[in-house]
């Protein structure tokens, strides 16, 4: 059984004629190109560590199989803007499993779209925990309840934007939280 025990979270964005490519431009910025990429759904494990870019990337080998949490976005329309973002939500109880979200989309800011991934696993977490929420507040109103409650201890998000790129190219943008063993 593999749980793991290291997570650190990655962003990137990359342009080249074909969208495969641009999506390995992306994958480049985010310094995960090397690596064999398996997405898996949204457990954040009990009693794993994030970790820093440096430190997470310093522990995988070129072609090792990695699972992630991925979120992605590609366009070949020069001006709009696309984003994928990863949230995350910890429980405060060190037993628990924590919850990731992936998001992705088009005309969103790095903030709202981190924002929204950010939510989107808070309150995956609180439905878990038995947290009473009511899911038409906004966000920063729920995020209160949250806290509150002493359940959830921290929330956080990654996100890239990008404008697609001029002279009928692809645009593609990553974020990614990254497991280590």
């Amino acid at each position: 059984m593999y749980v793991p025990r290291y997570m650190f979270f990655t962003k990137g964005a990359g342009t080249d004629k074909e969208m495969l490519a641009s999506f390995e431009n992306a994958l480049r910025s985010a310094r995960i190109a090397h690596l064999n990429l398996v997405t898996v759904s949204s457990i954040f494990p009990p009693h794993c560590k994030i970790v820093d870019l440096e430190t997470g990337v310093s522990r995988l080998e070129p072609g090792e199989i990695t699972h992630c949490v991925m979120a992605r976005e590609s366009i070949n329309e020069p001006g709009r803007r696309i984003v994928a973002s990863i949230g995350l939500a910890i429980p405060a109880e060190p037993g628990r499993y924590g919850y990731l979200s992936e998001h992705h989309g088009f005309g969103q800011t790095e903030i709202e779209a981190g924002e929204y991934a950010e939510d989107l696993a808070a309150s995956m977490l609180a439905r878990t925990l038995g947290i009473e929420f009511d899911p038409n507040k906004d966000y920063d109103e729920r995020r209160d309840i949250y806290k509150m409650s002493g359940k959830i201890v921290e929330s956080q998000h990654i996100s890239q934007a990008s404008l697609g790129a001029e002279g009928n190219v692809w645009t593609t943008v990553v974020s990614a939280a990254i497991f280590v063993k």
